[in-house]
């Protein structure tokens, strides 16, 4: 059984990048998807139907663009020594996102997360629809997979540190024992027990003692 739990964000927390700009950058619409993104992580415009018009404008791209965007993906500093420590500290650390399982998969797996989830763009014929596939991972599916996850391996809430910069995270956040606005938007700060504005995820290491 495992002490504690840590559960991140990946956009922005993860990752330096947001990952639906960088498909728009390669659709020619960075722009256009890249206000919509600003306005959802203010809390300015729902998740679902911001993620349904980000999405939208990516129709007809090849699926190979998940292998060119994933080669622009950097790793936040500090997070090989998060993970590193959460797993010699006993705990466990999850990736739960807004973004795409298609770019998290290979990266998760390289960072050895315990588990992730994501949404799924839909292809066909080797080609983005300009829709998802299944159910949307959104502020309350974000919750919910903290919550089922820490039950699952007989942590309690109290024993969890949720990790997220915007307004899409401030679910996950409420539910968990700490919640670390992470260079975050003003709106995630101001319901947040701690703030961390260096991009370091390792600062969140010394936070474990206040949860294992």
């Amino acid at each position: 059984m495992s002490s504690f739990l840590v559960v991140c964000d990946v956009d922005s927390t993860l990752i330096n990048e947001e990952v639906i700009e960088l498909l728009a950058d390669v659709a020619g619409v960075r722009s256009e998807v890249a206000a919509v993104t600003e306005r959802a992580m203010r809390g300015e415009l729902d998740f679902t139907e911001s993620l349904r018009q980000r999405v939208a404008t990516l129709a007809g791209l090849p699926d190979s663009v998940f292998h060119t965007v994933s080669e622009r993906i950097t790793p936040t500093p500090g997070v090989e020594r998060l993970v590193e420590a959460v797993h010699d500290a006993g705990g466990r650390i999850i990736a739960v996102s807004g973004g795409f399982h298609e770019i998290l998969d290979p990266l998760a797996e390289r960072l050895g997360l315990d588990w992730w989830t994501a949404n799924r763009l839909d292809v066909l014929d080797g080609v983005l629809t300009g829709k998802t596939a299944g159910a949307v991972i959104d502020a309350d599916a974000k919750a919910s997979a903290l919550k089922d996850y820490a039950a699952r391996e007989g942590i309690p809430l109290g024993s969890t540190i949720a990790v997220g910069d915007g307004a899409n995270d401030l679910a996950m956040m409420r539910a968990a024992g700490i919640s670390v606005a992470f260079c975050a938007k003003p709106i995630v700060e101001a319901q947040a027990t701690v703030i961390v504005s260096e991009r370091d995820l390792a600062r969140v290491i010394p936070l474990f003692g206040r949860v294992a």
